[in-house]
Order: structure tokens, then C-alpha cells, then sequence
């Protein structure tokens, strides 16, 4: 039995998963971070080296788990959470997530994991596929020039050594790779409420969003 279903939306960089995490673990719901699940089936394609473009070999996920829980993604029992953020996984995830048999595979997880309890979702289609009746939809957006800023700021402090420019780059093209595929492409629900995340701090947008929850139960 489905509890009460925050869905969270919006482009890469946007803060979803950041933002998402927090208001878990504020009302002591589930965070679940569908982008996780993409990045794994990403990493293990890539580990087994198969030809990226061909749907067909990606029937490796009938015989893995993939499983998300306490903020960590795993593959069968192997916590690949650092692994999934590699240059490589990266480049190739909006390639893998674009195929709809892999997409199938991940909704059929992500409405499964959405009925345990209390849950707060973050991805891109979680709103229009994975929970269309969520009784909150928030799509988060900001100018690509403030996603790229965060994410340089985010590799920078990781020790990584990265061009910002380059991620602009980036970022513009998974947004186009994001709303043009076929199969689930990123789009704000009907229902969902827009929060441009521009001009405003992540505890900032964690109040906008919390105070909508506790509006939607009633508790305002």
C-alpha cells in the first residue's frame, strides 16, 4: 500500500537528488534516487564491456538486482555509489537510460520501491511515469549556467580538476539527450509545481517544498 509520494523532477545539476535527501530525512520519509539506478546499469554495461548501442545486449539486467536503500545503490550486494559518478559513466548514461527496455526494467523497480511507505523520488520522469498520482509533483529547474556552477563547485571540492565551460557543454547536451528521447523524456508533469532554484539556497527550496508537503496533508 502506497503512503504519502513526493515526486521531484527537473534536469541534471538542478539539486533533485541534494534537495530530495534533505526533505527525507527532515519528515522521516524514503529518498529514493532514480538516476542512481541508471548510472548502475550504466557502470555494470560498461564493466562488461558491451556494445553501447545495442538494446538487445542489455538483457544482463534479467539476471542482476539493482536495489537502492539508505541512500546507497547496489548491484546484487555490491555498493557501487562511488563508482557511478566516474567521466565515463557520465558521458554514457543519458545513452543507456534512453533504451526502452532499460527503462521498463528501472520503472518496474521504481514503482515497486514507491510503494514502501513514506517516499520522496527524484528523476526525471517520476512525476509523468514512475508516480503520476503523487500527491506532491515539484519539477525543479535553474539556469544551466547556475547547474554548471554547482556541479564545478561540487567536482572542485572532490579534487577534481574540471573546466566549467566543459560542463556547460555537457549539461546543455543531456538536457537535449533528456527531453527529446522517445521512451519517458523529461517533461514537468501537468499537475507539478515549478521551482526555479536559480536565485535560491538548497535550504531555501527545502522549505518551499516541505511547506507544499505539509499544505497537500494538510498541516499548515
Amino acid at each position: 500500500m502506497a503512503g504519502f509520494q513526493v515526486a521531484i523532477d527537473g534536469p541534471a545539476g538542478s539539486g533533485k537528488s541534494t534537495i530530495s535527501k534533505l526533505i527525507a530525512d527532515r519528515l522521516k520519509m524514503t529518498h529514493i534516487d532514480t538516476g542512481a539506478m541508471y548510472r548502475a546499469v550504466t557502470l555494470i554495461a560498461i564493466e562488461r564491456q558491451i556494445d553501447l548501442n545495442d538494446e538487445s545486449q542489455y538483457l544482463f539486467l534479467e539476471s542482476i538486482r539493482i536495489s537502492y536503500h539508505d541512500d546507497h545503490i547496489y548491484v546484487d550486494n555490491r555498493n557501487v555509489e562511488e563508482e557511478i559518478r566516474t567521466k565515463e559513466v557520465t558521458k554514457n548514461v543519458s545513452l543507456v537510460s534512453s533504451f526502452p527496455y532499460v527503462r521498463r526494467k528501472m520503472v518496474e523497480l521504481q514503482k515497486m520501491a514507491a510503494e514502501a511507505g513514506d517516499v520522496v523520488m527524484d528523476g526525471r520522469d517520476i512525476g509523468t511515469v514512475v508516480m503520476p498520482n503523487a500527491q506532491v509533483k515539484v519539477f525543479l529547474t535553474a539556469k544551466v549556467e547556475e547547474r554548471a556552477k554547482r556541479r564545478h563547485r561540487e567536482k572542485l571540492e572532490k579534487g577534481h580538476d574540471v573546466n566549467l565551460e566543459k560542463i556547460v557543454e555537457e549539461l546543455v547536451t543531456r538536457d537535449i539527450k533528456d527531453s527529446t528521447r522517445k521512451e519517458s523524456p523529461l517533461k514537468k508533469a501537468d499537475d507539478a509545481i515549478e521551482i526555479d532554484t536559480t536565485h535560491l539556497t538548497i535550504d531555501q527550496t527545502v522549505e518551499k517544498i516541505i511547506g507544499l508537503i505539509r499544505s497537500a496533508k494538510g498541516e499548515l
